[in-house]
């Protein structure tokens, strides 16, 4: 894994307070060609589809084929849902504990044929524990002492399963509101999660994050954005970073319409302000693709621009995991 900058004061995290002990374009179109060196090429797998011969058995073929190498497995979504079986007596507690994928046998078996493990964890988005808490939304503040310890025990726990790495998601505060310097507590609880997490799981995983695309752009600079995503700020705990830049995610219709000049504006953007390797999420599903464009060619734009602008690989995201024109685009 990349060695991570130094970092300053972690943020402190009683474990009393959870009943549990914290342990360890316009160019013409070509073929893309999956990354060499250290790029991994990915798709999002949920829990649910692990579990689906009819959706597994494509990303199998697909890794044998050499298409793919790397898998993105759900170990807690925004269900707030513990999906492997935990020993965290407050997964138990609060209903989050599924036990849904043995991933002791699952992970053998996918490390057997050749795939780079990523555990994706949603952090602060979960409805479980935001009902535990008595809370009147499904998000729970990152500054929130329970909610930190409690996301820190299943990324030990997780980091202890095999993984090769370990991934953050909804690392973030939610989103609506004005874009005015008003935020300064948000940016600074994001950042404290992550130096903890940087610290604690320092030499045993490889630590990244999802992030929103628009945190590329250079106006996140400034620090107005409500939702706390600093990328200056977040990178140095992190071996890699995963924007969504997906095209249908714009408004502006130039971005809806070109998936090629979204993601090589993000990456250009992304990469004058950070050191730490850009793996972006690119979309696999069908929203908003031009009606001059077909599925395939709209991936194989952003995949193009993704190689000619620096991604270090690059991960597929579909919300059903269903990616065969993905893998008929992909040699």
């Amino acid at each position: 894994m990349r060695r991570r900058r130094s970092v300053g004061a972690y943020l402190v995290l009683p474990a009393i307070l959870v009943g549990f002990a914290l342990t360890t374009g316009t160019l013409p179109a070509r073929e893309p060609e999956i990354p060499q060196g250290n790029g991994r090429v990915g798709v999002y797998l949920t829990s649910h589809a692990v579990n689906a011969a009819r959706l597994m058995d494509p990303v199998l073929r697909a890794g044998a084929e050499g298409k793919i190498n790397t898998l993105v497995i759900n170990v807690k979504n925004m269900h707030g849902e513990v999906t492997y079986d935990s020993s965290i007596p407050l997964a138990t507690a609060i209903g989050a504990n599924t036990a849904r994928v043995d991933l002791s046998s699952v992970l053998a078996s996918l490390r057997a044929q050749g795939f780079y493990l990523i555990a994706r964890q949603v952090l602060f988005y979960d409805p479980l524990l935001a009902k535990y808490l008595g809370l009147e939304t499904s998000w729970v503040p990152c500054s929130n002492q329970l909610a930190c310890a409690y996301n820190l025990a299943i990324a030990e726990e997780v980091a202890a399963l095999g993984f090769d790495e370990l991934q953050f998601d909804y690392i973030r505060f939610s989103d609506g509101g004005p874009l005015e310097n008003l935020y300064a507590e948000r940016f600074a609880a994001v950042n404290a999660f992550l130096a903890t997490a940087a610290q604690r799981l320092s030499g045993i995983i490889t630590l990244s994050a999802d992030v929103f695309g628009r945190v590329l752009w250079k106006w996140n600079e400034r620090k107005i954005d409500p939702i706390g995503q600093s990328l200056e700020e977040m990178t140095p705990y992190l071996d890699y970073i995963s924007p969504m830049v997906y095209p249908s995610h714009y408004v502006e219709k130039t971005y809806q319409e070109d998936p090629y000049r979204v993601v090589q504006d993000a990456m250009t953007s992304g990469a004058a302000r950070t050191e730490t390797p850009i793996r972006p999420f690119l979309q696999a599903f069908d929203r908003l693709v031009p009606e001059s464009m077909t599925l395939e060619t709209y991936l194989r734009e952003q995949i193009r621009a993704a190689e000619e602008h620096g991604a270090e690989g690059y991960l597929f995201w579909h919300p059903a995991c269903e990616y065969d024109t993905l893998f008929h685009v992909l040699p």
